[in-house]
């Protein structure tokens, strides 16, 4: 049966990508047959297509769009015979909810439906938590010395609550985005690893942690893989 691992953070540059092609390294040296789900195939994936639409035509996405989408997903993936799939900062969407203006409520609801949708995939989020101030400094460090202000601006552009006016504000909401998606996925009763300092520790330190607390739900072939 198929596992979804998708991967989350504290912030922009904690490490999602990173871990992500870790992980899907370390699979490809197995038996398992993997799917790599990047952050940016979103908008070229064929089932989420209508997602992509909806957004370029709106600048939101309603969550029923949403739900389509990921049960033409898992559909394709179970037709494929996928035994892993690595979404890196998909699902469960809530911080994509919550930058279009969408209360608790709302959110609870929606993830009622989602994890009926995935029960197929059995998902796994794997949480990198950590500071969300130093973990902005090493994205913008990445990125060049514009990038901290066009990610301040769009959080800005998209009215979250509490709203963002600078880096200060933005850590602020960081801090919600992270406590309203943890809360979501521990109330649906998803398996969550949460990987503490992630921000503080080495690429190879992460995916290690990553693997072993991965391995019980992946199988034999990972476990000696």
């Amino acid at each position: 049966m198929t596992v979804l691992i998708t991967v989350w953070g504290a912030a922009p540059g904690v490490g999602k990508s990173t871990l992500c092609a870790g992980l899907s390294q370390w699979l490809a040296g197995t038996d398992l047959q993997v799917d790599h789900f990047r952050e940016e195939e979103i908008l070229t994936r064929p089932q989420f297509a209508a997602v992509a639409q909806e957004f370029k035509a709106t600048g939101s996405v309603e969550p029923g769009t949403l739900i389509a989408a990921t049960a033409r997903f898992v559909d394709a993936v179970v037709a494929n015979g996928d035994d892993v799939v690595i979404a890196d900062a998909l699902m469960p969407f809530v911080p994509t909810l919550l930058a279009m203006g969408h209360g608790e409520e709302t959110i609870d609801a929606f993830m009622t439906d989602l994890t009926e949708v995935l029960a197929r995939v059995r998902p796994v989020m794997v949480f990198l938590d950590g500071d969300a101030e130093s973990a902005l400094s090493r994205a913008a460090t990445r990125e060049g010395e514009q990038w901290l202000e066009w990610y301040v601006g769009k959080l800005a552009d998209y009215e979250v609550r509490p709203p963002v006016t600078d880096v200060a504000s933005a850590v602020t909401y960081l801090l919600r985005e992270r406590a309203v998606t943890l809360g979501a996925v521990r109330r649906k009763g998803w398996r969550l690893v949460v990987i503490e300092r992630a921000d503080e520790r080495s690429s190879d330190e992460v995916l290690q942690a990553a693997q072993r607390s991965l391995r019980p739900w992946l199988g034999r072939t990972a476990v000696h893989g």
